[in-house]
């Protein structure tokens, strides 16, 4: 039986005005090559709002600043289970859909273990997303993209 520790995160998808999704590249210290993508985002400090720690996650991620309040309300919500580093986690996430012009994404703010695991970043269309052989998180990110910037509730 695998035991799972509990983990509360924020997210969020980050799309620029030609509809692309900013993916970070990752990788499982405790399996080098396990490679996949995710969305801008990790976990919540104690205590901490969804949308506090999706704003200070993005700040430091991508160098945006954003106020919780202009993030709105999360536009997705799910529950995952899977391992990292060696731990298997059940992570209850919110999304916040944020779209921007452009950006230059600045990773200078990364803690240590984003350093060592995340290894580049992105933009991906979705329509490229959809076709690619390659691993990303959320598994049905395209869906979820054509729902939320269809202006289709996806909670």
């Amino acid at each position: 039986m695998t035991v799972h520790t509990p983990r509360r995160a924020a997210r969020v998808l980050l799309v620029d005005a030609a509809g692309r999704v900013l993916l970070f590249h990752g990788v499982d210290p405790a399996r080098p090559d396990f490679r996949y993508w995710l969305t801008p985002g990790g976990g919540l400090d104690a205590g901490e709002e969804p949308a506090a720690g999706a704003a200070r996650e993005l700040a430091e991620e991508t160098g945006l600043r954003l106020t919780p309040a202009e993030l709105g309300t999360p536009v997705w919500r799910e529950t995952v289970e899977f391992p990292f580093a060696g731990v298997w986690y059940r992570q209850e996430q919110e999304f916040f859909l944020v779209r921007i012009t452009a950006w230059e994404v600045d990773t200078t703010g990364f803690n240590d273990i984003e350093r060592a695991s995340v290894t580049g970043h992105r933009w991906w269309p979705p329509e490229e997303l959809a076709t690619t052989t390659e691993r990303y998180y959320p598994v049905d990110l395209p869906a979820v993209l054509t729902r939320v910037l269809g202006g289709e509730a996806a909670c």
